[in-house]
């Protein structure tokens, strides 16, 4: 018992209070040892924000490529400049000269 005394007297007195122990223990607890800890928590709002902008990049591309396709099926200006272009198709008795820069 007197070993025990002993002891307690010289722990400080703050950290003879049961609350702040137990405050203690639930923080390191939330921190460092539950599944879904600070940690944890961090790594997956980095892998949401990459997501939402992957997200935005992608639709961005729909975007453009349904623009584009409504200019192929209805514009017959665009649809043979998309073939010269892309295909290197040409008109009969015309050269086609490739510049590359």
């Amino acid at each position: 018992m007197d070993l025990k005394f002993k002891f307690l007297s010289k722990v400080p007195s703050p950290l003879k209070n049961k609350y702040l122990i137990t405050f203690i223990v639930f923080l390191f607890w939330m921190i460092f040892l539950d599944s879904y800890n600070i940690l944890n928590l961090r790594k997956l709002y980095k892998e949401e924000k990459k997501l939402k902008e992957e997200k935005e990049f992608y639709i961005n591309e729909i975007r453009k490529d349904s623009i584009e396709l409504y200019k192929l099926t209805n514009d017959k200006k665009y649809q043979e400049k998309f073939a010269r272009e892309r295909y290197l198709m040409r008109k009969k008795n015309e050269d086609v000269y490739i510049i590359k820069e």
